[in-house]
């Protein structure tokens, strides 16, 4: 008898554990609330610094700046524009033609102030003046017989070419005469006028020109003189 007892004591006590463990299962299986939102924060929150950045750093380290635009290592930027042209001769004296006028703004007086010299290329090729030129006074005979003019350069020279038919100038300013009828100079000296001047450009031969408004009287024998230029002056 207290054999038996024993018996069923330990198969009530294995059945209430059996019933302990299924009901465990159970729960587990049945997708308790509490359990899903402890087992889902984790994740959030390792996805969370992802989702509130919106470039990642290796994304912002290979963006390419400025537009992903270069310029090659040991490249040259080349020039808007090369007035020398490069390959073009200088022009040889046969390939111009010379003309000059009382320029529009010049110093106050009554003598010629200052003058244009235009150069026309007259030739059928291009080809380039450049410089300050020399200036002489002379008379309606040959250029060599002239009295030179001491010039004072003003302004950077460079190189201009010309197309056939191109014009360049450059631009002198004298020393003015004063007063009325003959005039005088400040400095006391005798006025001088000369019915044409004798102009050069290095490479480019001398140009005997007359006004095509009247003679060139000046003071002193002192000429200010630009260098050629493809901007017409005034």
């Amino acid at each position: 008898m207290q054999h038996r007892n024993t018996t069923r004591v330990t198969v009530s006590a294995m059945a209430t554990i059996a019933a302990a463990l299924s009901l465990t299962a159970c729960q587990s299986g049945g997708g308790s609330p509490a359990a899903e939102k402890s087992s889902q924060a984790p994740a959030t929150a390792a996805a969370s610094p992802t989702a509130s950045s919106p470039t990642s750093p290796a994304t912002a380290a290979s963006k390419p700046v400025g537009g992903g635009t270069s310029t090659p290592s040991g490249a040259t930027a080349t020039p808007a524009s090369d007035p020398s042209g490069g390959t073009a001769p200088t022009c040889p004296v046969t390939a111009l033609e010379a003309s000059a006028y009382q320029a529009a703004n010049r110093p106050n007086g009554t003598g010629t102030g200052a003058a244009i010299v235009e150069f026309t290329n007259v030739s059928g090729k291009a080809c380039v003046l450049q410089g300050h030129p020399t200036v002489a006074g002379a008379g309606n005979g040959s250029p060599d017989h002239n009295a030179p003019l001491k010039v004072t350069p003003t302004g950077s020279a460079s190189s201009v070419k010309l197309a056939p038919g191109g014009k360049a100038w450059v631009k002198l300013t004298f020393v003015q005469v004063q007063g009325e009828a003959d005039g005088y100079c400040a400095s006391g000296a005798k006025p001088t006028v000369y019915p044409t001047l004798v102009v050069g450009l290095p490479g480019s031969g001398a140009h005997q020109v007359a006004l095509s408004d009247g003679e060139i009287a000046e003071c002193d024998n002192k000429v200010t003189a630009t260098a050629v230029s493809a901007v017409k002056p005034s």
